[in-house]
């Protein structure tokens, strides 16, 4: 008999308790899981942000069209701008309208959307000489406000690192839930075949042949909750991005992402390692004497 055939046979006599450790290793690992998640959407939005090379120069209501004329020819003119384009307050008002409906936005007049300038620069350009352009064109009376959307990317660049240390720190969590676990689910499992490895070890049978089925079956406890997990939580994200308002799509640029298909097949293959770990660890002791 193989090594899965005898793993196959002891998981089925003791399909209750596989069945309660591997719904305990999926709630260990949807938590990392989520966690990855976040870290993912938000690096996505990160990298949009960053990426943009743009900045909206709001202006006054009582900005002329010859002030903004001025303003326009200034900011083609200027090194590193590649495009500038006039978004007049109606245009804003279509842009929203057209990102989604909602009665109380189309009920507000045009003048309630600022006209703006959208500027777009080259993405190698200094942020300093962006912010300093910023900082000009602000003291200008025509000119409201000015967004370099600089800001928001450091923001991000800090809950992205708060992201990743909270998956680190997850991770360690996960390790020590799976390999507690497995291992004691494992130990159980032994003695009720307690009397099968024993006779085993009688005939002349190695530590690695009364081992494998055990090592096998810890692999996977870990692979299968993990995939699980991995389920539930694509289950949960199909339900949540579907009632996500495009609105909020149009708003920051990116759509919400599952977790990428490498760091899927990482996840499961991490918690069969860990499962098989767990299991020879919780072995040694028993096969050695």
């Amino acid at each position: 008999m193989t090594p899965v055939q005898r793993a196959l046979r002891g998981a089925k006599n003791d399909l209750r308790l596989h069945v309660l450790s591997v719904f305990s290793v999926a709630v260990a690992f949807i938590c990392l899981a989520a966690t990855l998640l976040a870290v993912v959407n938000v690096a996505e939005l990160r990298t949009r942000w960053a990426s943009l090379g743009r900045a909206s120069v709001y202006l006054t209501r009582t900005a002329t069209a010859e002030q903004v004329s001025a303003i326009e020819r200034a900011l083609r003119a200027a090194d590193g701008v590649v495009a500038v384009r006039h978004v007049t307050s109606e245009d804003a008002r279509r842009e929203i309208g057209r990102a989604g409906k909602d009665p109380v936005l189309d009920a507000l007049p045009s003048d309630a959307f600022p006209a703006s300038l959208e500027v777009s620069v080259k993405k190698d350009v200094d942020p300093e000489r962006l912010s300093q352009i910023a900082l000009q064109l602000g003291s200008l009376p025509a000119v409201a406000s000015v967004e370099t959307y600089s800001g928001w990317t450091e923001r991000l660049e800090s809950l992205l690192g708060g992201g990743v240390a909270a998956a680190g720190l997850l991770a360690l969590i996960v390790f020590a839930a799976v390999v507690s676990v497995v291992s004691s689910t494992i130990r159980l499992s032994l003695q009720r075949r307690k009397l099968e490895v024993e006779v085993l070890k009688l005939v002349g049978a190695t530590d690695s042949y009364v081992r494998q089925p055990f090592v096998l079956e810890g692999a996977a406890q870990g692979g299968v909750g993990a995939t699980l997990a991995i389920s539930l939580l694509g289950v949960l994200f199909l339900v949540v991005s579907s009632s996500v308002d495009s609105r909020l799509v149009a708003l920051f640029g990116v759509a919400p992402t599952f977790l990428p298909w490498p760091l899927v097949a990482a996840t499961i293959a991490l918690g069969a390692a860990l499962g098989a770990i767990a299991a020879f660890v919780s072995l040694r002791r028993f096969v050695a004497t």
